[in-house]
């Protein structure tokens, strides 16, 4: 045999398809890079796919403890839901200095970026609102709003000393100069924002480094937070939130009864309330619910009281006069009692509230009116005893023979006794004949306690 036909398979196989190696190789070089784009492509679309959200807590009103609970449990929930970030969207007069600093303790603890926007148009942060907005990562008001006028006042009425103030706005400027040195805010506009209350509007505010943005809208604001680089807890953070789904988390129904029970007005309408109904159960035993609830409402408005900044000499008062009117069931003073307990309630409900805070105050509308027809109700009361007593006594029991009364217990006719009234006054009563109840008697004799009575002929 030849020397080429010796040759193995296996070089003929290497020798032979030449062209096919040099046309594999490129082959797999774009196989591979093409898997590289659709690996990096489908990474890129499912990033797309998880769009960034962002917790919304909006609240309007006074910083009270209703609004701490509100806040700091919304800015923990939205730690735990994992949220992108957290907006307190903001509009308040101002408030307790307890609930504002436990809001800022949860601002400057928070594990994810927070946010205080104060809107819409119109909207305010003073007083406490101050120290929330400036101790947010960001800060952002809308145009129109303002923001200042956070010097600490006498929420309970009446001047402080002069060490007293001294005290209240040296603590109060450290406090906000220390949240704006942390932000990196204007330390020197913290301290004016306390010391002369200076007040500025957005524009001002944001030129001050008060603010870091000013929008119109939330969406805005979320477009211009887009990118910005904080540090939160010693970590650097890009904010993604561009686009970002906004998840409003309202108040719960609890928190809202109780925000709406911890206004002035309520609670003083509440009081009021308490005193009609204990009245009512006290000239009237067993009447049950009155007393009910007078006694809910009572305890409804200490409960508020103790949530609001009150006068303690308008508690005391009030308390006088509810005392006195109570007495006046149990007392014959011929309506002295009834004056003197009116007196110390107008006296009290002027006093009970008397600070220089708006929010803190019960509204004129809302006093005025209620005053007006308490007074016209007890003064109703005292005119009807007056007219009571000018009546013509009764001088012995015989004199009550031939009075006409009512049956209000039926009597069953023979020594078995039944209930009758007359002259305001129930009176046990036995008759020889069956009587219904609502019957109308006469009495023919007195024995003892019990009236003998017989059916009365129609007039």
């Amino acid at each position: 045999m030849s020397h080429r036909s010796r040759r193995s398979p296996l070089s003929f196989r290497m020798r032979g398809p030449r062209g096919l190696g040099l046309v594999a190789v490129p082959c797999l070089c774009l196989g591979f890079v093409a898997a590289l784009c659709l690996c990096l492509g489908f990474a890129k679309a499912r990033a797309d796919s998880v769009t960034p959200t962002v917790d919304l807590l909006p609240y309007d009103g006074a910083i009270t403890p209703v609004a701490s609970e509100y806040l700091v449990e919304g800015i923990h929930r939205a730690e735990l839901r994992g949220a992108d970030a957290v907006v307190i969207q903001l509009d308040t007069p101002g408030g307790l200095d307890t609930s504002m600093r436990q809001i800022v303790k949860a601002e400057l603890a928070a594990k994810i970026p927070v946010v205080v926007y104060v809107a819409p148009s119109g909207s305010r942060a003073a007083s406490a609102g101050v120290f929330i907005t400036m101790a947010a990562n960001i800060a952002a008001m809308a145009p129109g709003t303002n923001i200042g006028s956070a010097s600490p006042v006498n929420l309970g009425g009446g001047g402080m000393d002069s060490t007293m103030t001294k005290k209240v706005t040296h603590d109060a400027v450290a406090y906000l100069i220390s949240i704006a040195a942390q932000r990196g805010r204007n330390q020197d506009l913290a301290k004016r924002f306390v010391e002369t209350a200076d007040n500025l509007p957005a524009k001002e505010a944001l030129q001050e480094n008060v603010i870091d943005f000013m929008a119109s809208s939330l969406d805005e604001l979320l477009d211009k937070m887009d990118g910005r680089v904080l540090t939160i807890q010693g970590l650097k953070t890009t904010l993604h939130t561009a686009g970002a789904e906004v998840k409003e988390l309202p108040m719960s129904g609890r928190q809202r009864f109780l925000k709406a029970l911890v206004d002035p007005s309520v609670a003083y309408i509440l009081m009021l309330l308490g005193i009609y109904g204990l009245f009512f159960e006290l000239s009237n035993p067993g009447s049950l619910a009155p007393g009910i609830l007078g006694g809910i409402s009572l305890l409804l408005a200490l409960f508020a009281f103790q949530n609001l900044p009150i006068n303690y000499a308008g508690i005391a008062l009030l308390l006088l006069g509810m005392v006195l009117l109570i007495l006046e069931v149990k007392v014959t003073s011929f309506g002295a009692l009834t004056i003197g307990g009116l007196a110390s309630m107008v006296l009290g409900s002027l006093m009970l509230f008397d600070s220089q805070q708006s929010w803190a105050r019960v509204s004129l509308k809302v006093m005025i009116p209620a005053l007006v027809v308490f007074a016209g109700f007890f003064m109703l009361c005292v005119a009807l005893v007056v007219r009571s007593h000018r009546r013509p006594a009764v001088q012995s029991r015989e004199s009550l023979i031939g009075e006409r009364g009512r049956v209000v217990d039926a009597i069953p006719g023979g020594s078995a006794p039944g209930k009758v009234v007359f002259h305001g006054e129930i009176w046990d009563a036995i008759s020889e004949v069956a009587i219904p109840e609502q019957g109308q008697v006469e009495v023919v004799g007195i024995e003892g306690r019990v009236a003998r009575v017989k059916p009365a002929l129609r007039a």
